[in-house]
């Protein structure tokens, strides 16, 4: 595990400790008990019919370890909302507050305003933490692989999909992905995504030819979401011609002063005027 995320998952355990104790598990289980059912992610953002086309996970983000800042008139139901109405399938909310700058209530605020499913991307390392997403709203989770035991993982998603959530499961390492290939889709196909994160947490560097180069070694890349590293028509274009069809897309488009112009330009198709 690279340095930066060993710290990240150090923070981590102590702010779920002091949530545990701030909220009881009582506590997010009666405001479960409240909410309608999660919308179903898993199929907004998977095609398996369209070949041509990309959708994109809009992520709404304030800043990041290798970033910094990267807007600093932040509103997240205001991007959200510019995501909506220029194409995303789906939205990606960082929640974690140190290292990314953001807030667990925003999951619920941007559900209230407009209808896309809601991932809540944040270190997930504790079932309390699912059941703290599914309280605040989230639709999906996600899992690092580089941050959970096989044991871990499978137990995270059994409970998510209890609580009717996709994960997405990510990787960056291949040596990551063969330890988990055996339990994608588990415990039901229609709940679970596989993430590949282009961004080496060693270097802070992006590549997208990481994912392609993974991708070649799948039998089934209709799941496969490619994350980092992604900016243009052109790559969402050299994704497709190796069967990826699905990107999480964040820091490019919040760092643009419209984040939703952003996103109607890089779903232009390449080439055209």
């Amino acid at each position: 595990m690279p340095d930066l995320l060993r710290e990240i998952i150090r923070h981590k355990r102590t702010e779920v400790a002091a949530a545990q104790r701030n909220t009881p598990m009582e506590v997010l289980r009666e405001r479960i008990s409240e909410l309608g059912r999660p919308r179903n992610f898993f199929q907004a953002v998977v095609d398996h019919g369209n070949k041509k086309t990309t959708r994109i996970i809009a992520e709404v983000k304030r800043k990041s370890p290798s970033a910094g800042i990267i807007r600093r008139n932040f509103d997240a139901v205001a991007i959200a909302r510019a995501y909506h109405a220029n194409g995303a399938a789906a939205i990606s909310c960082l929640t974690d507050e140190k290292y990314f700058g953001g807030k667990l209530e925003s999951i619920h605020a941007i559900r209230d305003a407009i209808p896309l499913p809601v991932l809540r991307k944040d270190f997930t390392i504790d079932p309390y933490q699912v059941w703290e997403s599914r309280a605040a709203g989230a639709d999906a989770i996600l899992l690092i692989a580089e941050c959970l035991t096989e044991a871990e993982i499978v137990d995270l998603q059994i409970l998510a999909v209890e609580l009717g959530m996709t994960v997405l499961l990510e990787v960056h390492d291949i040596e990551s992905l063969y330890r988990v290939q055996p339990h994608i889709g588990f415990p039901h196909a229609g709940y679970s995504l596989l993430g590949i994160n282009n961004r080496n947490l060693r270097t802070m560097t992006s590549d997208i030819r990481h994912c392609m180069r993974i991708a070649e070694t799948l039998e089934d890349t209709s799941i496969v979401v490619a994350e980092s590293g992604i900016s243009t028509p052109d790559d969402l274009q050299r994704l497709r011609s190796h069967g990826i069809h699905i990107a999480l897309v964040g820091e490019s488009l919040c760092k643009q002063p419209d984040p939703g112009a952003a996103l109607r330009e890089l779903l232009r198709a390449p080439g055209a005027i």
